[in-house]
């Protein structure tokens, strides 16, 4: 076989270099959304001149379309661009859980909390543990790309298992999984607030869609996703690395006088333990005193009824309680082990975790501004009604329907990795075209989570791909993506079938998203 026959890239490089470059080809998020703001200003601008309306079901009223390149559009904007951007529903509800998640990432918590359950994991239940820590591991948003991996290769190794085993099923766990998690996070927050931008035109938009709606979703999704997880890198992942004869150890190439990384402990330490110990104390006496101010009969967050659901006082203070049981706990983990020692530290971790949101805080800006003229325009009503309309006409509104959303949702994850990028533009066309079909909004938000994980870890487009490479790279200098594509596809076609398995039963049983949130609008 000639050298050139043996290098000659195979079909699946092939189409993961077809995808890089269409991938590659597409601008910037803000760059994106400031096009698509541009041909929606053009195309509304049209439909207002030919005098488009529509009829939107339930409303008593026809809508006209408005044109932004009209006077009373010009008005509107230039009267309204700040508006449009602090009244951008997500950064009401990101931002005071972002604060928080920070105070209790940069004290140390999170990080000695997932230490803490691989430190105390026996050898058997190493990866299950990983699946635990990854998917879980969301809630410090894409910080559990860079942290969760090289824990999991350092405790695998301890333990006598494969390092590159923890390393790929770390993040595995964390990409493929990433839209669920047992806990409240500001994923949650960020996609309820875009959600609900979207159907505050609609004239019945169900429930109100709260980072809570798609909670009793997201626990059994967790759960199941945990357990497969944990099963593939048992026994599919690391026997394979065993029959490739993947090296256990690290390569130090001859000549390489890199500075030596930063060692990562599984184990705490005594003060850190304490610490931990303390934190989760303290969380929990917080937790009880909200149960116990939230039970008794004459609770002020109860609804006028005296109980909590659809609507109520309590569910309108989720992120205020989120924020209380991250940001006490992470106060009391950095006193103890003394990473927050005066006042000062409190609003300096807080600041750097907005720091680290400052790309989100600029895409927010367009993002206000296409949600606002969308809904301002009437064009995603009109898109709606013509949906809903098309897919009656060719009998497709059932069940299927919400898998053809899905498989859309996945491949367009191929390419934009960005979730709030995503749902942004997929939630204006279609929670209100589902809605029309009689489908709540947070189901066709828990729909979409499904979509918007399982396929990011097989993308070259994702950032945290060549971080991840880079690590690879110390056990297998010559591994390329094409290698990391390969061992993460036993992970992508199990969760993403999973996973659409649980929101079968969930439609199929019509069991509830979430607190207050069911699968059908209700009359």
């Amino acid at each position: 076989m000639s050298s050139t026959a043996a290098t000659r890239p195979g079909l699946t490089d092939r189409f993961l270099t077809g995808v890089e470059r269409v991938g590659n080809k597409l601008p910037d998020p803000f760059m994106l959304f400031l096009i698509l703001f541009g041909i929606t200003a053009v195309v509304t601008t049209g439909m207002a001149l030919a005098g488009v309306t529509v009829q939107v079901p339930g409303a008593e009223e026809m809508t006209v379309i408005k044109g932004l390149f009209t006077g009373e559009g010009m008005t509107w904007l230039t009267a309204n661009i700040g508006a449009n951007y602090l009244g951008f529903p997500p950064l009401a509800t990101v931002l005071p859980i972002l604060l928080a998640v920070g105070v209790a990432e940069k004290s140390g918590l999170l990080g000695a909390l997932i230490r803490r359950v691989f430190g105390s994991a026996p050898r058997w239940a190493l990866p299950y543990a990983v699946g635990f820590v990854g998917v879980v591991g969301s809630v410090m948003s894409d910080s559990a790309f860079v942290i969760i991996p090289p824990l999991a290769a350092l405790v695998f190794k301890a333990a006598g298992r494969h390092p590159v085993a923890g390393l790929l099923g770390g993040f595995a766990a964390a990409g493929a999984g990433y839209s669920t998690n047992l806990l409240v996070t500001s994923l949650d927050a960020l996609f309820a607030g875009i959600t609900t931008a979207v159907t505050e035109n609609l004239p019945n938009a169900g429930a109100p869609v709260t980072p809570l709606s798609n909670y009793y979703f997201n626990i059994a999704s967790s759960v199941v996703l945990i357990l497969i997880a944990g099963f593939i890198i048992d026994r599919v992942l690391e026997p394979r690395l065993a029959r490739q004869n993947v090296p256990v150890d690290e390569i130090v190439e001859d000549g390489d006088h890199a500075a030596a990384p930063v060692v990562l402990k599984a184990e705490l330490e005594p003060r850190e333990a304490r610490g931990l110990k303390w934190s989760m104390i303290v969380g929990a006496v917080v937790a009880l005193v909200i149960l116990v101010a939230v039970i008794v009969p004459d609770s002020p967050w109860r609804n006028e009824t005296g109980g909590f659901l659809p609507r109520s006082p309590l569910l309108s203070s989720i992120v205020f309680i989120v924020f209380l049981l991250f940001t006490i706990p992470g106060l009391v983990y950095g006193r103890i082990v003394g990473t927050i020692t005066t006042g000062r530290d409190v609003p300096r971790v807080m600041g750097e975790a907005i720091k680290d949101m400052a790309g989100f805080l600029v895409l927010a800006f367009i993002l206000g501004q296409f949600i606002a003229l969308f809904n301002w325009s009437g064009i995603g009503s009109w898109i709606a009604v013509a949906g809903a309309s098309g897919l009656s006409a060719i009998g497709l509104t059932g069940y299927p329907a919400v898998i053809a959303f899905i498989l859309l949702a996945s491949v367009l994850n191929l390419f934009i990795i960005s979730g709030s990028s995503m749902w942004t533009l997929m939630a204006s066309v279609f929670v209100p075209l589902f809605a029309l079909l009689g489908y709540e909004p947070a189901f066709i938000q828990g729909a979409f989570r499904v979509g918007d994980s399982a396929t990011q870890v097989i993308t070259p487009l994702n950032p945290y791909m060549i971080v991840l490479l880079t690590m690879l790279r110390k056990y297998e200098p010559e591994a390329g993506l094409g290698t990391l594509m390969a061992r993460m596809l036993p992970f992508v076609v199990p969760f993403w079938l999973a996973w659409v398995a649980i929101l079968t039963v969930f439609f199929y049983l019509d069991l509830p998203m979430g607190p207050g949130n069911d699968i059908f609008i209700q009359d």
